[in-house]
């Protein structure tokens, strides 16, 4: 009987190529109890630029929206929010720490550039009462909506 190593979340992640050849080489790695002879043709080179996008909650209230952006280490001046219509686009561009001019990283998984995300709005919203707030890493856009898709409740009268 075998012994398989637990990996937590590896049932729902996505499928990638890029991984399961790293993986298979990290094995042979193991067996053989050396580096690969020959250059790993499935890494990602340094110089192609990875595209991301942050996380994203959006959360609806009776009367706004609340919509919650993972945007650790990076700084105001590098977001822009804007509201066209009913379609909320959140850019920007997150900036390397420091320039690394090695051929190959052993591992990198934060990403680095610009990033862009267009969420639409099920309905209208005020636009001059938009406010955003950036802390801890978290932006939080609030958007009220228009005072005339706000339910209002009717209260029913008794006799």
């Amino acid at each position: 009987m075998a012994i398989e190593v637990w990996r937590p979340g590896r049932g729902i992640r996505p499928w990638s190529a890029f991984e399961t050849m790293e993986e298979l080489e990290r094995r042979f790695d193991e067996i053989f109890g050396r580096p690969s002879l020959f250059p790993s043709m499935w890494r990602r080179p340094l110089s192609t630029e990875m595209t991301w996008a942050p996380p994203v909650d959006m959360i609806e209230k009776e009367d706004r929206f609340i919509v919650k952006v993972e945007l650790p280490g990076m700084k105001k001046e590098d977001i822009d929010i804007s509201v066209t219509g009913n379609t909320l686009t959140i850019k920007g561009e997150r900036k390397a720490e420091t320039e690394v001019k090695e051929e190959e990283y052993y591992c990198c998984e934060r990403s680095y550039g610009n990033f862009f995300r267009s969420l639409t709005i099920p309905v209208s919203v005020d636009i001059e009462k938009i406010e955003a707030k950036y802390k801890d890493g978290v932006l939080e856009i609030d958007l009220p909506k228009s005072p005339e898709v706000t339910p209002k409740k009717i209260d029913i009268k008794v006799k």
